[in-house]
């Protein structure tokens, strides 16, 4: 037991040793490593302050390099900066030496410039006394002058006084008629007010012998108990139709009969036709008015287009875009001074395509212009402006050549013509409603008219002949050469107008042109 005791004793000293051992050879080894490791480092900083020492000896000797590059560099820019500073003090030395003798020159003209005007006002003086001798002698031979001419004409300074007022007084009248004529030609810029103006005027002098032919429409009627029929209800179907069309019914005690007023023939039409087939159909009632209304509209507007698309067929014409033929169409239903416009176009059409034929010209193009020429009076009710102009923008609209668009504008002068089928075209349209019958008014009227214009004229002292054209629209006056002045022939036609405005009755306006020339005639033998 002891033993054991004792070889157990043994084996934990020698473990305990072993270990001791153990932990003594570690610690020496890793004492070793560590000093080692230290010299390396150590061998490292010395390295690094080496280097660091070189790079700051490189970085002393950059800095000292640049900064003497630094002292260069401004030693030069001030040696430049002193170099300028001496130019320019140099230039004005120079303008100041300059500018010394310039004021010495100054100085002496100056002085020179006074002896002279010594010297001139002297002259002067001796210049002002014979001056003055003058005077008095040109007023002593003026007397004797004036008193030689009163004794030679046998007239004295009072009486030439009054000659001489008579001739500024005649003098005067001529100047007079001058700022006239260009107060008038100052006026004529207001053109749009003074033509609004006119018109106005124009439909004061006409519209009481025209209204009621050119704004009602009657409708015969079967029975007078269709007037109640027609009338409704406490008004009611009388009121239903006024409303859908914007015509006035009129239902008065004329027999068998019922009158359609409003100045648009196309409301005027569209009435009448729902009118009679109102009565056709036998019922008569707000609904059934108001259907039959709209209905009616249609069919007009298809027969617009046919009758269009007709007029076009008979000209021989085509390749119209749809909008255009609506708009042409529309003008069934338009009048001027009581011709239709679409007939007038179509006669205007045939007129300007034989002179086209005649003269060589473009037929269809000078027909497709006088067609086209009054489009415009389809929609004047609608916008402002021109008929002429509003008819030359449509026609652009739709793809008309410029060529057409030029004779639509320029058929009343108001563009200048681009191509001689304009000219055909105001020409055209001028003959269809120039000629007697086409317009209001029956051919005798018409001459009588047209007469009494041409008397008016003739009767004016200095007037030669007188000539009605442009189916009265315009006169042309021609005086004699050696009775009339050019500023009395201007005052000539101003009077001229006033005359016709107060003694005649017209539609529209009357141009007033007074020509005046001289002519010399002499014959080789």
């Amino acid at each position: 037991m002891s033993q054991i005791s004792t070889s157990i004793i043994a084996y934990l000293l020698t473990g305990l040793v072993g270990g001791l051992l153990g932990i003594g050879l570690f610690e020496l080894i890793r004492r070793s490593s560590g000093a080692a490791k230290i010299a390396q480092e150590a061998e490292q900083a010395r390295q690094v302050m080496q280097n660091a020492q070189r790079e700051a000896d490189n970085i002393v000797k950059e800095a000292k390099l640049e900064a003497k590059d630094l002292l260069l560099q401004s030693k030069a820019e001030l040696e430049k900066e002193q170099k300028a500073k001496f130019a320019e003090l140099a230039t004005v030395e120079k303008r100041l030496i300059q500018r010394d003798e310039t004021i010495e020159k100054r100085v002496s003209a100056v002085d020179k410039r006074e002896g002279d005007l010594q010297k001139r006002d002297l002259e002067l003086g001796k210049r002002e006394e014979k001056l003055t001798a003058k005077e008095a002698a040109c007023a002593r031979a003026e007397k004797e002058h004036c008193e030689a001419l009163e004794r030679v004409a046998g007239m004295t300074s009072d009486e030439a006084k009054k000659q001489l007022i008579h001739e500024m007084e005649s003098q005067a009248r001529l100047e007079a008629v001058g700022l006239a004529k260009r107060i008038l030609e100052e006026a004529r810029e207001n053109a749009e007010r003074e033509a609004r103006e006119i018109i106005t005027s124009s439909i004061q002098r006409v519209v009481r012998d025209y209204v009621s032919e050119s704004t009602i429409s009657v409708v015969q009627i079967p029975n007078d108990a269709m007037k109640g029929r027609i009338i409704g209800r406490e008004g009611r179907n009388i009121r239903a139709i006024e409303a859908a069309t914007g015509i006035d019914l009129i239902i008065d005690e004329t027999p068998e009969a019922v009158v359609i007023s409003g100045f648009d023939p196309l409301r005027r039409e569209i009435a009448k036709v729902s009118l009679e087939r109102l009565m056709h159909d036998g019922r008569i009632h707000p609904t059934r008015i108001e259907e039959i209304v709209e209905k009616v509209k249609v069919d007009i507007d298809k027969l617009m287009y046919e009758e269009a698309e007709k007029i076009i067929f008979e000209l021989g014409l085509s390749d119209f875009h749809p909008e255009l033929i609506k708009v042409l169409g529309r003008l069934k239903y338009r009048t001027s001074y009581g011709q239709n416009n679409l007939y007038h176009a179509r006669e205007a059409a045939y007129i300007c395509g034989i002179m086209a034929s005649e003269l060589g010209l473009d037929v269809k193009l000078a027909r497709r212009g006088a067609l086209l020429h009054d489009i415009g009076k389809a929609v004047s009710h609608e916008e402002e402006g021109p008929h002429a102009m509003l008819g030359a923008e449509i026609a652009k609209k739709y793809g008309e050549s410029e060529k057409i668009v030029n004779a639509i504008a320029g058929h009343h002068e108001q563009v200048e013509p681009i191509c001689p089928e304009s000219v055909l075209v105001a020409a055209a349209e001028a003959l269809s409603a120039a000629r007697p019958g086409a317009r209001r008014e029956a051919l005798e009227t018409y001459v009588k008219r047209l007469e009494k214009l041409e008397s008016l004229a003739t009767t004016i002292k200095g007037v030669q002949k007188a000539y009605a054209i442009q189916a009265g629209r315009e006169i042309r006056v021609i005086v004699r050469q050696e009775d009339i002045t050019d500023a009395e022939s201007f005052q000539l036609s101003r009077d001229l107008a006033k005359k016709i405005e107060q003694e005649l009755t017209y539609p529209g306006t009357i141009r007033v042109t007074v020509i005046r020339e001289s002519r010399y005639v002499e014959y080789a033998k």
